[in-house]
C-alpha cells in the first residue's frame, strides 16, 4: 500500500522477514524487486486532487534472486533506515517542487526526451511541500491580486521565505557533516510539514474565495486550490510528524521509549492479530 510512483517503476524495494526467530528489527532483508515479472499487480490510488502518486501494489507468487539482496542477509532494517533518512531528508529540504524530474526505465516512456524539458510526472506543489519557491510564487501572486501591501499577508510570506531558507541552510549543515545530531532528518521532515500547513494558509488568505472552487481561469490558475488538497499527505509520508518526533525524542533527546516487550524477543513470539 502506499507504494509511490510504482506504476512507473521496472524496480522497487521489497522489505521481508526471512528469520522470524530473530527480534523484531532484525532478521528482515532488503530486496530490489523486479515489478515486471508475472504475478506483480499495480493499481493506482487517485487522490482528492486527481493524481495518482501512490499505488496499491499485490504480490503473487513473485520472486527474488540471492543476488537482489542489499546490505546483506537478515540486515534489512538498517537499509530501510537508511533509505528513510534519505527520503526525509529530501523533502525536508524542498524535494523536487522547484526541477522537473524524469523517470529511469522504459515503463515512463521518458528516456528520449531532454532534461532541459522539465521531464516527469506531475507531483503536487513537488514531494517536498512546494519547493524552494513556495514563498517567491506567492508573493507574485499577491501581486496579482493586489494583496501585496496588506501587513498580515506580507508577514506571513516573510516567515514563509525565512522556513524555506531555514530549510536550505539545514541542508548545507546536513552536507557539511559538522555538528549533527542524528535528527536531521527528522527534524527537516517536521519543518517541511510546516511550511505546507503555512503555504496553504497564506494561499487562500490571497485568493480569497476562489479557493472554494478549481479551474485555471481562478488567480493562481488553481495551483493554490490543489495545494490546499494535496496538504494532509506530507504530514503522513515519509513517516507521520508523530513518529518524527518520537524519533527525536528517543534517539536524539534520550527520552524513554513507549512501553513494550524487551527489544531481543523473537519476532514470533510478538503478539499479533491473526
Amino acid at each position: 500500500m502506499w507504494t509511490s510512483t510504482a506504476q512507473l517503476c521496472n524496480l522497487g524495494m521489497l522489505i521481508a522477514r526471512t528469520d522470524p526467530n530473530l527480534p523484531k528489527h532484525k532478521g528482515i532483508t532488503y530486496f530490489k524487486f523486479d515489478m515486471t515479472q508475472p504475478g506483480v499487480e499495480t493499481r493506482p490510488l487517485r487522490e482528492m486532487t486527481g493524481r495518482a502518486m501512490f499505488n496499491e501494489v499485490f504480490i503473487d507468487d513473485a520472486r527474488v534472486h540471492d543476488d537482489d539482496i542489499i546490505g546483506g542477509l537478515n540486515n534489512g532494517w538498517a537499509v530501510a533506515n537508511t533509505t528513510l533518512m534519505a527520503e526525509r531528508a529530501g523533502l525536508g529540504t524542498g524535494g523536487s517542487g522547484a526541477v522537473g524530474s524524469a523517470f529511469a526505465g522504459p515503463i515512463a516512456k521518458q528516456l528520449d526526451n531532454r532534461v532541459g524539458d522539465h521531464v516527469g510526472q506531475t507531483r503536487t506543489g513537488g514531494t517536498g511541500g512546494g519547493g524552494r519557491v513556495a514563498a517567491q510564487s506567492l508573493a507574485r501572486l499577491a501581486g496579482e491580486c493586489g494583496k501585496n501591501n496588506d501587513p498580515v499577508i506580507r508577514q506571513k510570506l516573510a516567515r514563509l521565505y525565512s522556513m524555506q531558507e531555514i530549510g536550505r541552510m539545514s541542508a548545507l549543515r546536513m552536507k557539511s557533516r559538522r555538528g549533527l545530531t542524528g535528527g536531521e532528518a527528522n527534524i527537516a521532515k517536521l519543518m517541511m510539514s510546516d511550511l505546507l500547513r503555512l503555504q496553504r494558509e497564506v494561499g487562500n488568505e490571497i485568493i480569497g474565495p476562489y479557493g472554494m472552487v478549481m479551474g485555471e481561469d481562478t488567480p493562481g490558475k488553481g495551483g493554490v486550490q490543489e495545494q490546499t488538497l494535496f496538504s494532509p499527505g506530507p504530514s503522513i509520508y515519509g513517516g507521520t510528524d508523530q513518529v518524527q518526533r518520537n524519533i527525536i525524542g528517543e534517539r536524539v533527546l534520550g527520552l524513554p521509549k513507549e512501553p513494550g516487550p524487551p527489544k531481543d524477543t523473537p519476532f514470533d513470539e510478538l503478539l499479533a492479530n491473526r
